[in-house]
C-alpha cells in the first residue's frame, strides 16, 4: 500500500481511528504484561533471598 502524502498514511483511507486504537492498546497491553511480569520476578528474586538467608541463619 502506497500512501502520495503523510496525511493520505494517517489517515490510512478512514480506517486511521481503528488501525491506530489497536496499534495503541497492542502496546498497552504488551507494556502491562511486561511490567507485571517485571515485578512478578522481582518478588521471587526477593523469597529466594529470604529464603537463603534464612537457611543460613
Amino acid at each position: 500500500m502506497s500512501f502520495e502524502t503523510i496525511t493520505a498514511f494517517l489517515a490510512m483511507g478512514g480506517y486511521a481511528t481503528y488501525v491506530f486504537a489497536s496499534y495503541g492498546l497492542t502496546v498497552l497491553t504488551l507494556g502491562g504484561l511486561l511490567l507485571a511480569e517485571s515485578r512478578r520476578h522481582r518478588a521471587w528474586l526477593q523469597r529466594q533471598g529470604s529464603r537463603r538467608r534464612s537457611e543460613e541463619a
